[in-house]
């Protein structure tokens, strides 16, 4: 019961945060998703962007992305954690 309650409280808070936020928000956003394609053009090798994009943008599963490239799983898996990782500390900056 404990932790519902603290769920709840977690939930209110960030509704809390959304709402205090306002148009901050909306301008972060658009500044980060305009930096986004330079941010993986620059930072991510050709392998990572390929990767990030079947994974994100065409929906792809890491299973299905390792069965078309050939490749691990883990391979894929790790190849995403570490790009996503890349792009944050690099958009970071951008919010």
């Amino acid at each position: 019961m404990a932790n519902t309650s603290f769920d709840l409280m977690d939930l209110a808070g960030l509704q809390l945060w959304q709402r205090e936020q306002g148009e901050d928000n909306h301008l972060r956003l658009e500044r980060l998703l305009g930096n986004l394609p330079r941010a993986m053009e620059q930072e991510l090798t050709a392998r990572q962007r390929q990767m990030l994009t079947m994974h994100f943008f065409d929906g792809k599963s890491v299973t299905a992305i390792a069965q078309e490239l050939h490749l691990a799983k883990s391979t894929v898996s790790r190849t995403i954690s570490r790009s996503v990782d890349k792009l944050f500390r690099t958009l970071r900056y951008s919010l």
